[in-house]
């Protein structure tokens, strides 16, 4: 088994496949069409979201077995090619699930209790309480929109805190605890007072929520994404919290974020908007992206591609 390793990943992955005699190469360095000439060597390939593995490319690869993608996103892979192909395309969305939910529970604790704006202020020598009075997520009602891995793991961590969490998937019933209410979109749009994105990138929630989304809304919320950027139309989000309809959001991820994540492209109106709103609160698609998580992704991922191929 020959296996082309197109993005970085952790060592395990790499160290697992040779303890099985399986050669390994490093293509990260290899632009796209470069890779795209070699594929026809190989029976495997390690990728996460530098390139696009679509049909064109996929074709040149007449030995391809599998696909592994470290996480959850698979919206780089051409899933219905592979699928005709009978390329098996696996992912590890259990090894970052517990990350993504401490970082978007760590993002709204931040923003309620005004954390970044009250460090600076002090480093200022400014000592404005009442100006700095937060917000309990106790009292808040939580919907979640999507529960496969992240969305059960975010739950969790909020469980301690006594907030009402509804949740809705489209493609999945009866998974309703004592914690978690299920519930349709309705009851989402009339109780929620934060909405957090737990889907993946599709036909389905790509700019799901933009003008119309947000005018389906009983009352005011804060919006949390740590899913994609693409789900989020940006110009209707700040719309919205100017007129007040949002009352504050916090964003792992941007529509404006490149193919692969590393950077944002464009300097638009929207993007500074966004830099200099002290009610939205960004980071760098890190949710996912602890030093463990990295670790365990690559121990599920290469545990279940070497299950299957012994």
């Amino acid at each position: 088994m020959r296996v082309g390793f197109i993005d970085t990943v952790h060592p395990i992955v790499r160290e697992q496949f040779v303890e099985k005699g399986w050669k390994c190469d490093d293509l990260s360095n290899f632009r796209a069409d470069q890779i795209k000439s070699k594929i026809h060597n190989y029976d495997g390939i390690i990728i996460r979201s530098r390139i696009k593995l679509n049909r064109d490319f996929l074709q040149s690869a007449d030995k391809l077995q599998f696909i592994g993608r470290p996480g959850s996103g698979l919206e780089n892979i051409d899933l219905d090619y592979c699928k005709n192909r009978k390329i098996r395309v696996f992912r590890s969305p259990e090894g970052n699930m517990n990350a993504v939910a401490e970082h978007g529970l760590g993002m709204l604790l931040s923003l309620f209790n005004n954390l970044n704006r009250a460090d600076k202020e002090v480093r200022l020598g400014k000592w404005n309480r009442e100006g700095n009075r937060g917000i309990e997520l106790g009292n808040l009602t939580v919907g979640l929109i999507g529960y496969g891995y992240v969305g059960p793991a975010f739950a969790k961590v909020l469980s301690g805190f006594g907030s009402r969490i509804l949740a809705f998937d489209k493609y999945k019933q009866g998974f309703g605890t004592e914690l978690v209410e299920e519930v349709e979109m309705d009851s989402i749009y009339k109780n929620a007072d934060i909405v957090s994105l737990h889907v993946p990138l599709s036909q389905d929630t790509k700019g799901m929520v933009d003008k119309a989304f947000i005018d389906r809304f009983s009352k005011p919320f804060f919006l949390l994404n740590t899913a994609r950027g693409n789900c989020v139309q940006i110009t209707d989000l700040m719309v919205a919290i100017e007129d007040g309809r949002i009352r504050g959001a916090c964003l792992d991820v941007l529509e404006y974020e490149s193919s692969s994540f590393e950077e944002i492209q464009g300097k638009s109106k929207d993007v500074q908007k966004l830099l200099r709103n002290d009610k939205v609160l960004l980071s760098p698609h890190i949710a996912g992206w602890t030093h463990e998580a990295k670790r365990k992704m690559g121990e599920i991922l290469a545990a279940k591609i070497t299950s299957k191929f012994n």
